[in-house]
Parts: structure tokens; C-alpha cells; sequence
């Protein structure tokens, strides 16, 4: 039989292992990967938009290639075409982080 009391010293190091894992990770890198996330949407966003700018009226490449592209790109077209048509503001430049 197990003990008991070794096994509840074991999770409970398990968990502390992790929350110290998880503190490093935000004193560390947490803010260079939420950075880097949002590049990647603003890329995926100019993208889309160059490729499938028709669909707001702005056409810049022969639709070949839209066609072509378009299987790729099905999943984020409804939150691609809410986010440009969004109204904005001078608050929206801004970055929400205080640091």
C-alpha cells in the first residue's frame, strides 16, 4: 500500500514545482509572447487584407490567387471582416499595458 501522507507531499510538491514554473515564466517571457502575438494577428490582418481586400472594396490582386488562398483563410474571415469594419478611435493606438 501506498502511504497516504506521501502521496499528498508529493502532489502538493508537484503543484508548488508548477506555480514557481509558472511565476518564472511570467517574470520572464510572458510579456515578449503576448508582444509577439499580437505582430502575428496584425500580420495575419494585413494579409488577409491584401489578398481578400475585394471583400471590403479595396482590390489589389487578381482573384487567381484569391481563389486559390481562399480554403486557407475560411476560418478567420468573419472576425478579419468585424475587426477592419470596426469603428475606432484614438484610444484604440494606445496599448492597454501601464508599465
Amino acid at each position: 500500500m501506498t502511504n497516504p501522507l506521501l502521496t499528498n507531499l508529493l502532489t502538493n510538491l508537484k503543484k508548488t514545482a508548477k506555480m514557481i514554473g509558472e511565476m518564472f515564466y511570467g517574470a520572464t517571457i510572458y510579456e515578449m509572447m503576448r508582444e509577439l502575438n499580437k505582430e502575428r494577428a496584425q500580420l495575419e490582418h494585413l494579409f488577409i487584407l491584401i489578398v481578400f481586400g475585394d471583400l471590403l472594396g479595396v482590390p489589389i490582386l487578381p482573384p487567381y490567387y484569391t481563389l486559390r488562398l481562399l480554403p486557407y483563410v475560411m476560418p478567420n474571415i468573419t472576425g478579419w471582416r468585424r475587426s477592419m469594419l470596426r469603428e475606432r478611435d484614438m484610444t484604440d493606438l494606445c496599448d492597454q499595458d501601464i508599465t
